[in-house]
């Protein structure tokens, strides 16, 4: 066979799979960006998950704050390490693509969500559903819009949070990569992410609950250090995760054309834009 036609279909078949690893990444990153903001209206207890005592930690004053975590903290970790893998193999425009894709289903969710609270419930529904399972009296349709509707403060503070962090996450993660070349993915993913997470710990709260709402700044300040805390040890401790990913890739695209890729994102990404 001639070798150019050898050529050419080795540069099909890397194409291809490139294609592919870029779909499923995406799609991984923007179902968990959706469900987090979807779930994120459930506060839970961390210390009472894992069975432990209010941690009760006294900050700025009189607040006594506890690891009371949205429950899209769950899942939120999972895009932080999704950022990372984009950025390492498809670099700043890859993270971009899905982060603006993002953004706009996160949107786009949301408006069909409040239109859908405006409907008109129907009679047989509520009937059906008139009392809880202790017989207490339960309006499902009040419980359904509370639980979907978020306040309009939340919604931009966390969009505005998403772009900004990930765009600071892509900068510091490819500046790393400059630095470390291919080696010590730790990190540049472990650092890129604990320096985006710091900003948007405490963006999404001033804009939500400081701007848009009644918290004072000592409130603010006090719950994004909370946050941030856990998100600090949860970024530490998936990191082995990233290696898993690495590892992953490298077996589908082969080594060789996996840093083959990273080489170009790295060279394409210099600046935060």
């Amino acid at each position: 066979m001639d070798a150019n036609l050898v050529n050419q279909a080795k540069k099909d078949a890397f194409k291809r799979k490139r294609d592919i690893l870029f779909l499923v990444l995406a799609g991984i990153f923007i179902t968990n960006a959706i469900l987090a903001e979807l779930i994120g209206v459930k506060i839970f207890s961390l210390e009472a998950v894992l069975g432990i005592t209010p941690a009760k930690i006294s900050l700025f004053g009189d607040f006594q704050l506890s690891f009371n975590l949205t429950a899209g903290a769950l899942i939120w970790p999972a895009v932080f390490i999704t950022t990372d893998i984009i950025n390492e193999y498809f670099g700043k425009a890859g993270v971009r693509k899905v982060t603006l894709l993002a953004v706009a289903l996160i949107s786009y969710s949301f408006l069909v969500i409040f239109l859908v609270t405006k409907l008109s419930p129907a009679q047989f529904w509520l009937d059906i559903n008139s009392t809880d399972a202790e017989g207490n009296p339960f309006n499902i349709d009040y419980a359904f819009n509370t639980v979907y509707l978020q306040g309009l403060g939340i919604i931009i503070g966390s969009l505005i949070a998403f772009v900004i962090s990930q765009f600071l996450d892509v900068y510091i993660f490819q500046r790393l990569r400059k630095v470390t070349g291919s080696k010590m993915i730790w990190l540049r993913a472990t650092g890129s992410t604990l320096v985006s997470q710091l900003l948007d710990s405490f963006v999404v709260l001033i804009i939500a609950f400081y701007v848009f709402g009644n918290w004072p700044l000592s409130q603010v300040l006090a719950v994004g250090i909370i946050n941030y805390i856990y998100k600090f040890v949860v970024a530490i401790v998936l990191t082995p995760l990233l290696y898993l990913g690495h590892y992953v890739i490298d077996g589908f695209l082969g080594k060789e054309d996996a840093d083959q890729l990273a080489t170009e994102a790295a060279q394409s990404s210099q600046s935060i834009f």
